[in-house]
């Protein structure tokens, strides 16, 4: 790793700071933190136990708690602020751009939100409960309306002189824009083009129409990708009239293609993406024994499908020896399949035009690796045991499990999207169940029937 390398920066930061935390010396301490970024001291935070994270924390200054709150994961955030004053919470709110506070707003007990909002200004809580009326996951709510907006009719020199007199721009601007006197979009003035076109230009003559506004009830991974199809910076965010409501830009994308991240990984584990690695004991726990419980379940349908063929494990001992290998080998190709549609569905790659062409394929693939690898397992089975029986017993049951695998694979997240639940988050578990039951129970009841 290099110096610039994010974790090995986050570690050197942590173990100057520990340093000077030995040597008592807090104003130093205090001195060294609140020199780093926000996104920096949040890294450190994340990166602590709990009594050490809280005493940290008592260092930051107050006027850079809000930027590092808005940095934090979820669950970090509401251990943060759970023991803040109320009075810091508030001013913790207060330089916060809109769609950060949403978001931050969210988070906060209902008694802190009221205080917040009976804080602001009219003219904020107005345009605060605005984003807050659309779904956090969509464009609505990812938006800022913090826009710039000019005239089609008027002229460059116009526009130039009206931005002289804002005197400043909202972060990431690349663009003004365009819309009618009834506020409805057509098009955006990129600021390269306002300072290298003719003053006396119109705006309707060198605008470009050619971004289209994003629906605000556009849910937040679609977004991700329209900003990935076309390498966007910022992009408008209209109603069903085409009203301009605010606008999206490319640090909010960022964080939604974080968490999209996160999620995949984390909830194939039965977790949040939120879920805090230096959590105390008890509340981790709690939400990893939901998961442990169902794959319990799970194990004891696999240990009644074996006690139902005692008999042939007691007679022919070389089952009970080789009968896992079909079970975990159908479940590697069961989630390989799984991954790939999971991910597919998340990417609207997956659509009924293709389904069944994609079906199709799977289980030629999961057919064509059942028969590479039964010929391989087979052979192996031959060789130890000197039956032939057995290899084409545990050969056959490896190219059934395969076949069933991979359309497991494939059908059940579909299904799982279609009931409304995440196959991200369930998928994994029902795809290991099935293939461990039809592996075991295939390659038993073979046995059975041709060994005994």
């Amino acid at each position: 790793m290099t110096e610039n390398d994010p974790q090995e920066r986050t570690e050197s930061q942590l173990k100057a700071l520990s340093d000077v935390l030995e040597t008592g010396t807090m104003q130093h301490a205090r001195r060294m933190l609140n020199e780093l970024n926000p996104a920096e001291i949040a890294d450190l935070l994340e990166s602590l136990p709990y009594t050490e994270r809280n005493l940290l924390w008592d260092l930051v200054d107050l006027e850079k708690e809000g930027e590092v709150l808005l940095e934090v994961g979820d669950e970090v955030r509401t251990t943060l602020i759970r023991d803040m004053p109320l009075k810091d919470l508030v001013l913790a709110t207060e330089n916060m751009d809109l769609d950060d506070l949403a978001d931050f707003v969210q988070s906060l007990p209902d008694k802190v939100t009221s205080e917040v909002l009976t804080s602001m200004d009219s003219q904020r809580r107005r345009r605060l409960e605005a984003v807050l009326s659309y779904p956090e996951d969509s464009a609505g709510g990812l938006m800022n309306i913090d826009t710039i907006t000019v005239r089609p009719e008027v002229t460059l020199e116009v526009v130039l002189r009206y931005l002289q007199r804002l005197g400043d721009l909202p972060n990431n601007t690349d663009n003004l824009i365009v819309t009618t006197r009834e506020n409805r979009y057509i098009g955006l003035l990129p600021l390269s083009t306002l300072v290298t076109s003719h003053p006396q230009s119109y705006v309707v003559d060198v605008m470009n129409r050619d971004v289209e506004a994003i629906p605000a009830d556009t849910e937040d991974d679609s977004v991700a990708r329209i900003f990935e199809d076309n390498d966007l910076l910022s992009a408008p965010v209209v109603d069903d009239q085409m009203r301009l409501l605010g606008r999206i830009t490319i640090d909010d994308v960022v964080d939604v293609i974080r968490e999209e991240g996160d999620h995949s990984v984390m909830s194939m584990a039965g977790l949040t993406e939120e879920e805090d690695l230096f959590a105390p004991v008890f509340p981790s726990s709690r939400r990893r024994a939901l998961w442990l419980g169902i794959n319990l379940i799970t194990a004891f349908m696999a240990s009644w499908v074996v006690s139902n063929f005692e008999s042939t494990l007691e007679k022919v001992v070389a089952i009970a020896v080789l009968m896992n290998i079909v079970a975990s080998m159908g479940g590697i190709a069961g989630t390989q399949t799984l991954t790939l549609v999971t991910r597919g569905l998340a990417l609207g790659q997956v659509s009924r035009q293709n389904r069944t062409w994609l079906m199709s394929k799977e289980l030629i693939v999961g057919l064509f690796n059942g028969v590479i690898w039964a010929l391989v397992v087979g052979g192996i089975a031959y060789l130890w045991f000197k039956e032939a029986n057995i290899g084409i017993v545990i050969g056959a049951a490896m190219i059934i499990n395969l076949v069933i695998a991979a359309l497991s694979g494939a059908v059940i997240p579909l299904i799982l999207r279609k009931i409304g639940i995440d196959p991200a988050i369930a998928g994994s578990v029902v795809v290991t169940t099935v293939t461990d039951i039809v592996g075991l129970f295939v390659f038993l009841g073979l046995a059975t029937v041709f060994l005994l």
